[in-house]
């Protein structure tokens, strides 16, 4: 008999594995839709759709292992890094997906509102949020939007020894910045950021690279910590802001 390994869980979605099937509960249907639709478009492998009863979303599992996790060392090859960075360039060429992601504007407003809590809460010191805010702002300028993957943080690369196997959880792929995608990937794991931007192929802003950490990081302390993960632990978000935030 196969076990059921929870994978995620929180009061917004679930991941079971059970087997070789992945089962996702999701109680926004509309992110079931926009992850149906963006692996279908998506020039990169993805998880084979083997059913869908709302609200649940059963996908087939990957061949090999997550490129890495973010708070732990990643044991990948320097060339699975640069095929990664190599899948990320071919998705940013592709066709962009028909609904938009978030503006400059409503991510600085974002910004504002989750620095302010940040600092009216005492969660994070006030000279640590001020420091990454102002990095941060490198990444509000106006881009040229590309089709994003919108969360491609380590963990959602999958590699088989140096090749890209597929990219799991498409839910918040949209328009968006090709550098957000590159920094979520990079996120934690600055020593690999060398290899990512070679396998792209192209010149990239590493400014605006590091100014994404701070603002992806800032944005996500809350979320965490009220669905049950722990931004503080090693490695982690404010691990980020602190490395990040040094002058």
């Amino acid at each position: 008999m196969e076990k059921v390994e929870v994978v995620v869980a929180h009061q917004e979605r679930a991941t079971l594995r059970v087997g070789d099937v992945f089962l996702k509960i999701d109680a926004d249907q509309m992110r079931t839709d926009v992850e149906i639709e963006a692996m279908a478009m998506a020039p990169v492998p993805t998880p084979e759709v083997l059913w869908r009863k709302p609200p649940v979303l059963a996908l087939a599992a990957l061949p090999g292992t997550a490129l890495g996790r973010l708070g732990e060392p990643s044991t990948a090859s320097p060339a699975a890094w640069a095929a990664a960075g190599a899948a990320a360039r071919t998705l940013h060429d592709a066709p962009l997906p028909p609904w938009p992601g978030r503006s400059p504007d409503e991510l600085a407003s974002a910004l504002d509102a989750e620095c302010a809590w940040l600092v009216t809460n005492g969660v994070l010191p006030a000279d640590l949020v001020t420091r990454n805010r102002r990095v941060a702002e490198g990444a509000l300028r106006p881009w040229t939007p590309v089709f994003t993957h919108g969360d491609l943080q380590v963990a959602h690369m999958f590699v088989d020894g140096d090749e890209i196997t597929g990219v799991i959880d498409w839910s918040e792929a949209s328009r968006g910045d090709a550098l957000f995608d590159l920094a979520v990937l990079t996120l934690g794991h600055e020593e690999h950021l060398g290899d990512v931007v070679a396998g792209y192929g192209t010149d990239v802003d590493l400014d605006v690279i590091r100014a994404w950490w701070s603002l992806r990081s800032l944005l996500a302390v809350r979320w965490l910590a009220e669905h049950g993960f722990d931004p503080s632990a090693p490695g982690c978000e404010v691990d980020v802001l602190r490395s990040n935030g040094c002058e």
